[in-house]
């Protein structure tokens, strides 16, 4: 029979590495609470179903080619276009919260925040959701330097970050059309995909790099296969290019294939990875022999993600100490949903006013840094009050179908204080007992 000590390791696993547990999960989990998050580790090219992103971009290009013409059709499409987006995020949601692998969704949706992209920029909303399934999703247990080059060359990362329109200023393109070098994507890359803010890079490094990356662009509506990667050689910027001390002799698309692979194999990459690895499981601020532990075995496997989330799992400081890190809106109710279960239809009403009631909804995030995963972004007396506020809501809606202590028993009871459980249990109402089990601190953290 499972112990206490089993349960308590049980509820750390499935809310640290996953989304929080499903009623009566815990005790599935609780024999053997690492072997369960092992068992999620399958490799899979498996994406959700879903029009590919291309094909969006196709129609999304050729409706904006439209409008000089018809107006009309072209706002029509604009309608469904953020339609489909709101569609695929609750699609989403829902499948992160029905999940039997909650530590791959987890992952995925790490990784896709790693690599960011926004509808901040609307000419993204196409392409979004696609660039995680595709760009993210088939490599989250692969090598990093196959993500890295998915992501780099997808073309929801070439366009948010304008990378289809640089152009090198002594290529064809560049002595013949009014555009110029853009280095917005060779940037972030260094600064937030690989070495990190402190790897060592100079801005001529960031320059040499952007001038690696010019032809990386998109097919037009005009070209074969509108909406995916095309290289382009006329705007490439000839000659051979020096990065990080490195050489790069002109050679077409795959010199930028070669400068990510090599970045990907850098230390500090390592470093930079492990650092923001630690930081998402463990705690805000990561400790440096887990940062040494993870930076090593990604060195050691040569970037190899499959064998960077075995060794999460055996990081003793995510075991020692539950609730170390604040939930992010988006995991706050992928767990109600987990918790109360994806069948209630009145507790799916207003899915996406929720997420952004509460400030994330995905693929929103402000800048290409992503969204906040420390505290300091999500908590402040108006953030806790539009949480609160969404518990209430959240909790008259779950009134009559669900029971707030038996829930709590099932879910967080074993890295419960009495304070909380007393709370639940002697709550005025059992809508307010719901809306405190869903504003408890055990709840609102993972």
């Amino acid at each position: 029979m499972a112990t206490m000590l089993d349960f308590r390791a049980a509820a750390i696993a499935a809310i640290r590495f996953g989304f929080g547990a499903k009623q009566g999960e815990l005790a599935d989990i609780a024999p053997d609470p690492r072997g369960w998050l092992e068992g999620q580790l399958i490799v899979s090219d498996t994406v959700p179903n879903g029009t590919p992103s291309s094909a969006q971009l196709a129609a999304y290009l050729q409706a904006r080619r439209e409008k000089k013409t018809d107006v009309d059709l072209a706002k029509m499409f604009q309608r469904d276009l953020r339609e489909d987006f709101k569609t695929a995020i609750i699609q989403r949601t829902l499948g992160a919260a029905a999940s039997t692998t909650p530590f791959c969704e987890r992952l995925v949706q790490f990784w896709s925040n790693h690599f960011t992209v926004s509808i901040q920029r609307p000419i993204v909303i196409p392409v979004a959701v696609g660039f995680e399934n595709e760009a993210i999703r088939p490599h989250v247990l692969g090598k990093f330097r196959d993500m890295l080059q998915a992501a780099a060359a997808h073309p929801a990362m070439l366009l948010y970050l304008d990378n289809a329109q640089s152009v090198g200023p002594n290529s064809i393109g560049g002595r013949v059309r009014d555009k110029g070098l853009n280095e917005n994507l060779a940037r972030e890359a260094l600064e937030l995909h690989t070495v990190g803010v402190d790897g060592g890079y100079t801005q001529t490094d960031v320059t040499e790099f952007a001038k690696i990356l010019t032809g990386w662009s998109i097919a037009r509506e005009n070209d074969p296969n509108p909406g995916t990667f095309r290289w382009r050689p006329a705007i490439h910027e000839p000659g051979a290019k020096s990065l990080l001390g490195r050489t790069y002799r002109e050679d077409g698309v795959d010199e930028g294939v070669a400068a990510l692979n090599d970045l990907a194999e850098r230390p500090e990459t390592a470093y930079h990875i492990a650092t923001k690895l630690v930081r998402h499981f463990v705690a805000d601020d990561p400790p440096q022999a887990a940062i040494d532990k993870i930076a090593a075995t990604f060195r050691s496997t040569d970037g190899d993600l499959h064998a960077v989330s075995l060794a999460l799992i055996d990081l003793p400081q995510i075991w020692a100490q539950p609730l170390t890190k604040i939930k992010t809106p988006n995991d706050l109710v992928i767990s109600a949903y987990r918790a109360f279960g994806i069948a209630n239809v009145k507790f799916g009403d207003g899915m996406i006013a929720g997420l952004r009631l509460m400030g994330q909804v995905p693929f929103n995030a402000p800048s290409p840094a992503g969204w906040a995963d420390t505290a300091d972004g999500w908590v402040s007396p108006e953030a806790m009050m539009t949480r609160i506020q969404w518990a209430l809501a959240a909790g008259q809606k779950l009134d009559g179908h669900a029971d707030a202590l038996e829930i709590a028993k099932g879910l967080i009871q074993p890295v419960a204080t009495d304070s909380t459980m007393f709370h639940i249990e002697n709550a005025p109402s059992p809508a307010e007992a719901l809306a405190l089990l869903i504003a408890s601190p055990e709840f609102q953290r993972r």
